[in-house]
């Protein structure tokens, strides 16, 4: 018997008996197919061996009261076509209505997704955006984008873009990211999620995936990274056409780009084991384009600051880092927050010192990292530091035909009450002072009936806000008091 698409047998009506007998060999056939495992491949044990291709990837559906293979395509397939995929898939002629409790499989990839969006929450200096082959625009906090977006920052210029399922992506300064997938499956929940490097370096706060067909890859010319849930940076060098992959966090599979941009990396749902290579945390690769994925190297342990609280109240902000054993170069970033999401200030340097100029005052977080002969970025460790600028100005003057010495000075851009102190000794390092006066709200002082000697003096400014202490000391000066 041949049935139609409504279940109807050609020529005629079919009766309530012999449609529950149809329909109960139907399903009988169906169960010999649906509850076997998912992949197609362990389904077909008994076909011939043929040469190895990727085996086609199924989800399973369990069928609601009423559902009809009609309605199953609209809602969950690409092509609502695929109703007739669906019947010779599943040994299913095409009723109306099918009873609940049918699993039902649905091709992977021909499932329905839908678009979605990422949310710029952070960007700095030089930093903009275009869609397609339109021309670049500035890139603001609170723009969203999409597949086809590309972003690209210049020097000091950053991003961080947010998923809408909470993972961060930073693109650092000089950087060109493509956003090539960016949807959801309808069916499953999964998301799929692939951005393109073309140079520089992106930083991935991945969440952990839900759904085990959840993806999240970064490809490079060179590799492609793939997570489903982990903290870890991929950087490209266009010169040098190598990738560095660093793992901070969980793992990532790392495979080869082939040809066209094509990649080779496991399937959604597929085990990251099934990777060319496994990169855990704390461990790093670098591939050149074209070659074998490298092998993991273990990433040099977090350096450390020489003064970690101290308040950066210079001209310019400067951090001095204690050398690190078989560090060839150092990094030393500023951001906003400690998750380094708002990223203001980059530096490689060679040696361990880093001054980024000037900086508003403000509460900043910096991370440190060394970097080794491969040029792989170590663990970071990142610390909290107060950008607090006091201008301090001092003079001393001795007024004329007596030995009576007028000590001056003023602060700038103070915003909270300032207290000082006056030191006045007979040696540089002030231990002994002559005069010690604390507490002194002016700007001026007088010492009188001084004797003849080489004095130092200094004036300290003193703030109190937000439960903090702040003092900031001019250099130590002298004079000579003649006899």
């Amino acid at each position: 018997m041949t049935f139609s698409v409504d279940g109807a047998a050609r020529g005629g009506a079919v009766s309530p008996s012999r449609r529950s007998s149809a329909w109960l060999a139907a399903v009988g056939l169906l169960a010999m197919t649906c509850f076997a495992p998912v992949s197609a491949s362990a389904q077909s044990s008994r076909a011939p061996k043929r040469a190895k291709a990727a085996a086609p990837e199924y989800v399973s559906y369990l069928t609601h009261e009423g559902d009809t293979l009609y309605d199953i395509a609209g809602r969950y397939m690409r092509d609502p076509n695929d109703w007739a995929v669906l019947s010779r898939l599943n040994h299913v002629p095409a009723p109306r209505r099918m009873p609940a409790g049918i699993a039902l499989l649905l091709p992977a990839g021909k499932l329905k997704q839908e678009q979605e969006s990422a949310r710029v929450i952070a960007t700095s200096g030089p930093a903009e955006h275009a869609f397609g082959k339109n021309p670049y625009v500035p890139l603001a906090e609170g723009t969203t984008l999409g597949e086809g977006d590309r972003v690209r920052t210049g020097d000091n210029g950053f991003v961080t873009l947010e998923l809408p399922d909470g993972s961060h992506v930073t693109v650092g300064q000089n950087g060109l990211l493509d956003i090539g997938t960016l949807r959801r499956t309808t069916l499953t929940g999964a998301g799929d999620r692939m951005l393109e490097l073309h140079s520089g370096e992106v930083e991935s706060q991945v969440t952990h995936a839900t759904k085990k067909d959840d993806r999240f890859q970064i490809r490079s010319p060179s590799v492609v990274a793939g997570v489903r849930g982990t903290r870890f940076k991929v950087a490209y060098d266009g010169d040098a056409r190598t990738t560095a992959v660093e793992v901070l966090d969980g793992a990532v599979g790392v495979d080869p780009a082939a040809l066209g941009g094509r990649a080779s990396a496991p399937l959604p749902g597929v085990p990251l084991q099934s990777s060319a290579q496994l990169v855990k945390a704390r461990f790093g690769i670098v591939t050149r384009s074209g070659d074998a994925i490298g092998e993991p190297v273990e990433l040099l342990p977090a350096p450390a600051l020489t003064q970690p609280a101290k308040v950066q109240d210079g001209k310019t902000v400067a951090f001095d880092l204690v050398p690190a054993d078989r560090a060839v170069a150092y990094r030393v970033q500023i951001a906003r927050d400690a998750d380094q999401l708002d990223l203001i200030r980059d530096q490689r340097v060679s040696e361990p010192h880093a001054d980024f100029g000037d900086l508003a005052d403000g509460t900043y977080f910096v991370r440190i990292a060394a970097l080794d002969s491969n040029g792989l970025e170590g663990l970071p460790q990142v610390y909290t530091f107060e950008r607090r600028q006091l201008g301090l100005a001092a003079s001393a003057t001795q007024r004329a035909g007596s030995r009576d010495y007028e000590f001056r000075w003023f602060v700038s851009r103070a915003t909270v009450e300032t207290r000082f102190r006056f030191v006045l000794a007979t040696t540089a390092d002030l231990r002994h002072p002559l005069v010690d006066r604390t507490d002194l709200s002016g700007g001026q002082l007088l010492v009188s009936d001084l004797p003849a000697g080489v004095y130092y003096w200094t004036i300290v400014a003193e703030q109190f806000e937000n439960g903090r202490f702040y003092e900031k000391s001019s250099a130590v000066r002298s004079f000579t008091l003649a006899r």
